[in-house]
């Protein structure tokens, strides 16, 4: 090989590596989509999945004889409800507060209960009342010590089992809801809502 042939190699290396990362360099496809509608790309649980399931879950609980009990023992009232934390038993990562937010929206939008604000939103509200008594004047400052109290709080559990076998796998999840009575801690009702998805991969791998 001539001089002038070894001289062009680290030319064209530096040329091939400029090109190659150019070619990186250069963005995904980007398609904006409904929101609401229905994606599943890995088989894992999604916003889909939160949305459905809160839905159905708070139809269950509003079917359950506790709502029309506390209504009837107290001329017609909804009753007062706080949605606790649901605890992620799976293998994934779930967006929990996600869920939360779905089930909170689901009861708020039913009209059928009054829902509590709770956690790290309490507080928040708890600030904001308490900088009032300094800074806002006095006929329009919220009182202290005068918050509804949740007479039941919703909480439970998220549950996944995995079978998979070469490409195929199959992903099963059960969330369980528990309404207690915040008094005497009585399990007012207990809804289940299950789901089961079949997966089959391109590859094995994948």
């Amino acid at each position: 090989m001539g001089t002038s042939s070894l001289a062009r190699i680290p030319a064209r290396a530096a040329l091939v590596a400029l090109l190659a990362a150019g070619t990186a360099c250069q963005p995904k496809q980007v398609n904006r989509i409904d929101p609401s509608a229905v994606t599943d790309l890995s088989g894992r649980w999604n916003d889909t999945d939160s949305r459905l399931v809160a839905n159905e879950l708070i139809k269950q609980s509003l079917d359950g004889a506790w709502v029309k009990r506390y209504s009837d023992a107290h001329g017609g009232a909804a009753p007062t409800v706080v949605v606790g934390d649901f605890a992620n038993k799976t293998y994934e990562h779930i967006a929990v507060g996600t869920f939360v937010n779905d089930l909170e929206r689901a009861f708020t939008n039913s009209g059928a209960v009054q829902v509590m604000v709770s956690g790290a939103d309490r507080n928040a509200v708890r600030d904001e009342r308490a900088d009032q008594q300094t800074n806002a004047n006095a006929s329009t400052r919220a009182r202290m010590a005068n918050e509804t109290g949740a007479k039941y709080m919703l909480q439970g559990e998220i549950q996944a089992i995995e079978d998979s076998e070469g490409k195929e796998k199959v992903v099963f999840y059960q969330i369980d809801a528990t309404m207690v009575d915040m008094e005497s801690n009585a399990k007012v009702w207990i809804g289940q809502h299950k789901i089961k998805k079949y997966i089959l991969r391109k590859r094995v791998g994948l």
